[in-house]
């Protein structure tokens, strides 16, 4: 029976009825926890226990088996042993159900025999139109209706209270520890998902299914691998036009491939670099933990587009102005410069031997005087440079008005439409000011790390997107190998518009000469061919000739070397060439996300010193810039010692050539490494390059590319 066709996050959220098979009565137990769930937190629908050895389940009439139902339940749970989960599925595809949650382990996760189990499930689903959560998975939830298919234990640990905000993990321990950490929060959640093996429905698709909630302010995202790039560049589109962050966790690295360590960009841009681009191309902010989201939580449901960077920060105890400070220089936020105005009306409200500049030292005289605080926020709400404002109370209690104190801070939001933050290491100091909706934080790092890192994703987010510019389809020379020649290089970059060096090839010593001669001035002599990749390796690259007997010398020197090698003897001639540095610029087609452009440090010394940065395309002139601006090498481009800067733009433009030329020809190029490219003050030329074919299509989804990389700053 072909199952009913509601939306997956219909099935999951509000589903009329729900069968638990394999239900339990004790309350304990994976079986027992859905039924208990489903009665305690409010779930409106029918429950169906499926237990062919009891009567009654929990209180609830319980049924021999699916087929006994007297309705087709939208939701089915599985919880059974593996070897049971496989009839209780084919049960579930007869009798019509829409989706089954399978919280069975023992399938892909437990080797090949697992990974050929899950395969059938998935087969005997698919031909009846039925999704798939897990197996392996902790269920789903969603605590607005009740519909809490799930067994953590932390349910009860923390009761739920439903918020705007989403958790989709693949793992389940995780969806259950960020849940924890949210509530110990007092921030409310809606839908906690775990999807387990990702047999069918996958975190992305989740990601995607639940914007359909207009209650949603912020998605929560816990991934180990990313099976289906363009439904997550479906689900960052649509939070986008919403206005919905996503934050998300991508744990785990592959390793580079084989053939990576023959391309300069394969070898340094291993798969969790290109996760990162991808993830900032489509404005989906990378965390590096489960604290790091929590802390920056309370932040996003402030529901402010717009957070300003320039901090002022005013507290009761000089060590933590001094301190905030300290860190607000680490992360780049710059501390507000106070007109003289604001710093005259913020002295007016202190006592004189207190600080009236940024940060502003209460002192004690916060103690006995809570209205104060107002009177220093009146003095700094006309001052544009005040855009965020942290005000720190390490000390409070008896004597302290929080309340009033609470009160005048969420006035001034309103007033002021900017951003304060309250730290304290107590409890009780803080909840006042939480009770008023005011962003509170457990010490001053915490509240500045969140800043920074909202501010960040904002930028992030506000960002014009590029677009792909037209580009020529390379015809590549016939060959087997998997490497062009330097000279084809050379030729088929120039047919796509990229500036490259002026280049003879010479099959004798004597065509070398000659070529020389035509120069008419210092040349490089590079031994040239497709079975040679890499000439420098073998000591096959000779510069500044310009002597008869150098090329002779030279020429001679490749001759022996690539005879030796079983390879024709040929050369590739061009003029010697001088300007102001050597950068390398490399591209390479990811099986999943598609092309991905490396900036980096050039020269010979690229793998041992590696200073890059990747994009992916389309990308702008300004992204380039940015992008540059994070590398040690940036000072160069600005000019130093008395040297002019360096044009980016040029740089800019070939880096822009190279992503719309692998863009238009990513079915015949698998990569393209140019290195050196010579950087002169007002132009750019590729000295060498090496193009990479693809034989066959590489396996893997293409993404779709519309955005450009991360601004750092507003």
């Amino acid at each position: 029976m072909i199952a009913p066709q509601k939306s997956l996050l219909t099935l999951l959220t509000e589903p009329a009825s729900i069968a638990v098979i394999g239900a339990s009565d004790d309350k304990n137990k994976v079986g027992g926890r859905p039924v208990d769930y489903l009665q305690r937190f409010g779930y409106p629908g029918r429950i169906y226990p499926i237990n062919p050895g009891r009567e009654r389940v929990q209180g609830l009439p319980a049924y021999a088996s699916l087929a006994q139902l007297p309705e087709t339940p939208d939701m089915a749970i599985i919880a059974l042993a593996g070897p049971a989960v496989s009839a209780s599925i084919e049960a579930c595809a007869e009798k019509g159900v829409g989706v089954a949650v399978i919280m069975s382990s023992g399938f892909a996760e437990a080797g090949d025999e697992g990974k050929e189990a899950q395969r059938r499930l998935m087969e005997i689903a698919a031909r009846a139109g039925m999704r798939l959560i897990g197996p392996n998975s902790q269920g789903t939830a969603d605590f607005h209706r009740g519909a809490v298919a799930n067994f953590s234990t932390m349910f009860k640990q923390l009761p739920p209270q439903d918020g705007p905000v989403a958790v989709i993990s693949q793992s389940g321990a995780t969806s259950a520890a960020l849940y924890t950490l949210l509530r110990e929060q007092h921030i409310g959640v809606r839908y906690v998902m775990a999807t387990g093996n990702e047999a069918d429905v996958t975190v992305s698709e989740l990601a995607y299914a639940s914007l359909e909630d207009s209650a949603l302010k912020v998605l929560v995202l816990y991934m180990e691998s990313i099976k289906d790039p363009e439904m997550l560049v479906k689900a960052a589109a649509l939070a986008r036009e919403r206005g919905v962050p996503i934050i998300a966790i991508k744990a785990g690295s592959s390793e580079k491939g084989a053939i990576a360590a023959q391309s300069h960009t394969g070898a340094l841009s291993g798969e969790d670099d290109v996760i990162d681009v991808f993830l900032r191309q489509h404005g989906i902010w990378r965390a590096s933990d489960l604290n790091e989201i929590a802390q920056a939580l309370p932040l996003y449901l402030k529901g402010l587009t717009h957070i300003g960077r320039k901090l002022v920060v005013i507290s009761n105890s000089g060590s933590s102005c001094v301190m905030s400070a300290d860190l607000a220089d680490t992360l780049a936020l710059p501390m507000a410069e106070l007109s003289t105005a604001t710093q005259s009306g913020v002295a007016a409200a202190l006592a004189s031997y207190a600080t009236s500049k940024n940060p502003i030292d209460l002192t004690a005289a916060l103690m006995g005087n809570s209205a104060l605080l107002k009177q220093v926020f009146e003095a700094l709400k006309q001052d544009d440079e005040a855009q965020t404002l942290l005000v720190s109370l390490p000390v409070a209690g008896e004597g302290y008005d929080l309340d009033l104190m609470a009160e005048h801070i969420a006035a001034f939001e309103v007033e002021s439409q900017r951003l304060v933050m309250v730290s304290s290491t107590l409890e009780s100091i803080l909840a006042p000011f939480r009770r008023q909706g005011i962003a509170t934080f457990k010490g001053e790092p915490q509240a500045l790390r969140a800043m920074d890192q909202i501010t960040r994703h904002r930028a992030l987010l506000r960002r014009e997107p590029a677009h792909t510019q037209e580009a020529p389809l390379i015809i590549l020379p016939a060959g087997v190998e998997a490497f062009l020649s330097e000279a084809d290089s050379l030729t088929a970059l120039a047919s796509a518009g990229l500036p490259v060096v002026p280049h003879t090839v010479c099959n004798t010593a004597q065509e070398a000469i000659e070529a020389w001669k035509t120069t008419g001035g210092p040349v490089v002599l590079k031994a040239c061919s497709d079975k040679l990749p890499h000439k420098s390796e073998y000591g096959l690259v000779f510069l500044n000739l310009n002597a008869e007997a150098h090329i002779l010398a030279a020429a001679k020197k490749c001759e022996e070397t690539m005879q030796n090698m079983g390879i024709t003897p040929s050369y590739v001639i061009s003029p010697m060439e001088v300007g102001r540095w050597e950068m390398a610029l490399g591209a390479k087609n990811d099986p999943n996300y598609g092309p991905v452009i490396m900036l980096s440090d050039g020269g010979k010394y690229i793998e041992s010193m590696p200073d890059y940065c990747l994009l992916m395309p389309p990308f702008s002139v300004e992204d380039v810039r940015r992008a540059i601006a994070g590398l040690r090498i940036a000072p160069i481009f600005g000019g130093v010692r008395g040297e002019p800067p360096i044009a980016i733009e040029p740089l800019a433009d070939m880096a822009i050539r190279l992503a719309n030329l692998m863009l238009r020809n990513e079915d015949v190029i698998a990569s393209v490494d140019l290195n050196p490219v010579l950087v002169c003050t007002d132009k750019i030329v590729v000295l060498d390059a090496l193009i990479e074919r693809r034989h066959r299509l590489m396996p893997g989804a293409r993404a779709a590319r519309h955005a450009a990389p991360e601004l750092l700053t507003d």
